[in-house]
């Protein structure tokens, strides 16, 4: 073979690998392959949206309201109440996990009016009941001591602080664990008889509370509420799941109004506690 038959071959043989390259770089997988996979490609989802503000709240009827934001959560406090109309926080999977002791050391803060003093719940035969948990707070000192104010506080049954409440806080850190972050909204709920009241301050005791989530990751995306009673609370947690449109019109409190309507209104109108508690984490990839 002469010198210019082989250049000839050799232009060819490179031009056909040069296809080959370009063709699997522009093939469908190589360009998934390119892209975070952590991002769904639809602009529509949660993963495109701001955490924040899936933490805003609206009010569906007129309720005293001071918002008030923390480390870590953000208060909508109640003065009337003397406690908060809900609390709202993002809980991250790295923040269930943390080395700051629990500080127990309860304050009042004074630019909130109305915000009761800890000795208000002495004696009174009910728990300074958390609604964004210390123990979801270990990732920051500050976080930790700002969890204490008592405008994150209600009157609570010791027999629900300990028991049905406790595993449901301790649910919500493995579900973060497990979807990377959900969003979650708690607080309690008064009924017009709910007429007792504690402390030197006249603190109001509720007589259920309430929790909602959202798993903003999760594939598909998905909400849960949760509703209990302020006593103590038997039996499976799943009893006491409600719809997130059920604590809506308890509460006259709209949530994770910050979604596309269409995704709003169908993750807020079921039940899907079996899917909740699964301890399988789905393949966004699949």
């Amino acid at each position: 073979m002469d010198k210019n038959n082989i250049l000839k071959y050799a232009a060819v043989f490179l031009l056909i690998i040069g296809i080959a390259y370009f063709w699997n770089r522009l093939s469908p997988g190589a360009i998934d392959k390119n892209f975070d996979t952590q991002q769904p490609a639809d602009k529509e989802s949660a993963s495109a949206i701001d955490l924040n503000s899936l933490q805003k709240v609206a009010h569906t009827r007129k309720m005293p309201s001071v918002i008030k934001e923390y480390e870590g959560f953000t208060v909508d406090f109640n003065p009337e109440n003397k406690t908060p109309n809900y609390v709202a926080w993002v809980l991250q999977a790295h923040e269930t996990e943390g080395n700051t002791s629990r500080s127990n050391k309860f304050w009042n803060d004074p630019d909130l009016e109305g915000c009761p003093d800890t000795r208000d719940y002495s004696h009174s035969g009910y728990d300074r009941g958390h609604m964004c948990p210390a123990g979801e707070q270990k990732w920051s000192e500050q976080a930790m001591h700002h969890s204490f104010v008592m405008a994150n506080i209600c009157p609570q049954k010791h027999e629900l602080n300990t028991g049905a409440w406790k595993t449901l806080e301790d649910k919500e850190r493995n579900w973060a664990k497990r979807d990377s972050a959900i969003v979650i909204v708690s607080g309690p709920i008064y009924d017009s008889s709910d007429k007792e009241t504690i402390g030197q301050n006249k603190v109001r005791v509720p007589s259920a509370f309430f929790k909602v989530l959202l798993a903003p990751y999760a594939e598909p995306m998905r909400a849960i509420g949760f509703v209990y009673p302020n006593m103590k609370c038997e039996g499976n947690m799943q009893a006491y799941a409600v719809s997130v449109d059920d604590v809506e019109k308890m509460t006259g409190l709209d949530f994770f109004g910050e979604l596309p309507d269409e995704i709003e209104n169908d993750i807020e109108s079921v039940v899907s506690f079996k899917e909740w508690n699964s301890n399988k984490k789905k393949d966004k990839n699949k």
